[in-house]
């Protein structure tokens, strides 16, 4: 297992798999536009295959504020740590920030409790038919 924080050897075969139980998911190719649009990213790569398996993004401001939207660690590789490590990453990228933030399904709080994270309210919207565009 590799961590990195670049798109070097990432293309649309090895990037897949992900946005499980999205109505639309986004196309690999819109998957990797999403990561290179973001202000920071880590990939978890096997090794073995050179797949990524798991990715979070972040998008800042880069002076006060910081969100981030995705964390998603492929189904087969659920429950080793991975996603422990990549919101570890994150946090250590952003840690100069004075706000972090995200939302999560209710289920997930008690994950992100565990990074010093708190449960506050929120508002959305989402427009499911954008979320394949390319």
């Amino acid at each position: 297992m590799n961590y990195v924080t670049t798109l070097e050897g990432v293309n649309e075969d090895n990037i897949q798999g992900f946005f499980v139980d999205w109505p639309n998911p986004p196309s690999a190719k819109k998957h990797i536009e999403i990561l290179k649009n973001s202000s920071y990213f880590w990939l978890a790569i096997d090794t073995s295959t050179n797949n990524v398996i798991g990715f979070i993004n972040a998008i800042s401001d880069k002076t006060l504020c910081s969100y981030i939207p995705l964390l998603e660690v492929l189904p087969s590789y659920k429950n080793k740590g991975i996603g422990t490590e990549l919101i570890r990453l994150m946090l250590g990228s952003l840690k100069d920030f004075y706000m972090i933030d995200l939302l999560c399904d209710d289920d997930l709080v008690n994950f992100y409790k565990k990074f010093e994270m708190f449960k506050s309210s929120g508002m959305i919207i989402r427009n499911y038919k954008k979320q394949n565009e390319v």
